[in-house]
Formats: structure tokens, C-alpha cells, sequence
């Protein structure tokens, strides 16, 4: 009977002793959030490296954002969302209609990112915090989820973009070792 104890005590006991030696999942609401825009700034951020300057005005037809302009409304948008969140000024605005070299718009998509890891770092609680977005009085929670959904959307045209130039978008490249 001790041993049979003991052999449920060991089974029960290793997952979570082994839970315990790797990384933590996000916890909360917030975290959860973070997550997801950990791995798309990622995506972004690297699909911006990737392109060649001479791409950054490719535009697919003539009524839609050049690829450089889309970075730097990507970065633009990051600023103003995250910036709120944190409930400071922006320190960069107009982004899209001041950035033109892919130096300065990369730059200023790096700025903004860490502008955007600091408001995904926020607690839960103060997530039912408040801030203005389109004149209206919303959760700051709310302002998270705008920016995270936005940037996933963006996303997808930047590996449209991509693809069209012929370039394998970051998140259909093999993991990096």
C-alpha cells in the first residue's frame, strides 16, 4: 500500500514540479493580451527589418498605403493606443505623415513597441481604468485590445505586400535556433 502511495504521490507531483522549472503563462486578462502582442510585434517588427528600403514605397494598387506608410501607421497607431493606456502624452505623433526613410520608420515602430511592452505590462486592475478613444470614455482593456487587433490586421497586409515582392513573411519562416 506505501508503495502504491508513493508511486501516485511521484505521478501527481512531477507535472507540477516540472510546471514549476519552465517560463509562466501569462496570467490575467492583460497577460493573455500581452501574449498574442509579443508575437505579432515580433511578426511586424522583423517583416520591417526584412524589406528593402526600395520595397518601402511598393504600393499593390494605387489606392492603398505604400508599404513604408503602413509601418509607420502601424507605429503611429501604437503610439497614440499605448501611449493613452499608460495615461501619458504621445512622445511621437504623426508618425505616418513624418517618417519617409525605412531608418526613421523603423525607429519610430521600435519607439512605439516599447511604449506598447510598457501598457501590456499593466495590472488588471488598472485595465478597468479609463481612456478616451474616438472621444468616448472606454476601459483601458479596451484600448489593449484595439491596438492588438489592429496590429494583427496590418499584419496581414504586410505578408500580402511580402508575397507579392516574392518575400517569405516572418511568420511562414522556419523558427530561428
Amino acid at each position: 500500500m506505501k508503495r502504491a502511495l508513493s508511486v501516485l504521490l511521484v505521478a501527481v507531483a512531477a507535472p507540477v514540479l516540472g510546471q514549476s522549472m519552465k517560463a509562466a503563462p501569462p496570467s490575467g486578462a492583460v497577460g493573455m493580451l500581452r501574449g498574442s502582442y509579443t508575437y505579432v510585434e515580433g511578426f511586424i517588427t522583423k517583416a520591417a527589418d526584412q524589406v528593402p528600403e526600395a520595397n518601402y514605397a511598393f504600393k499593390p494598387t494605387p489606392g492603398v498605403r505604400s508599404f513604408g506608410e503602413l509601418i509607420a501607421h502601424i507605429a503611429d497607431s501604437q503610439y497614440t493606443l499605448c501611449s493613452r493606456v499608460l495615461g501619458k502624452p504621445n512622445p511621437s505623433p504623426d508618425v505616418e505623415k513624418t517618417k519617409t526613410t525605412k531608418a526613421a520608420i523603423l525607429e519610430a515602430l521600435k519607439g512605439s513597441s516599447a511604449v506598447c511592452t510598457m501598457a501590456y505590462a499593466i495590472p488588471d486592475a488598472e485595465a478597468h481604468g479609463t481612456m478616451k478613444i474616438f472621444g468616448k470614455d472606454q476601459p483601458k482593456f479596451q484600448g489593449l485590445l484595439i491596438n492588438l487587433t489592429h496590429d494583427w490586421e496590418h499584419y496581414g497586409n504586410i505578408v500580402t505586400y511580402m508575397r507579392l515582392k516574392g518575400m517569405t513573411p516572418p511568420s511562414s519562416q522556419p523558427p530561428s535556433k
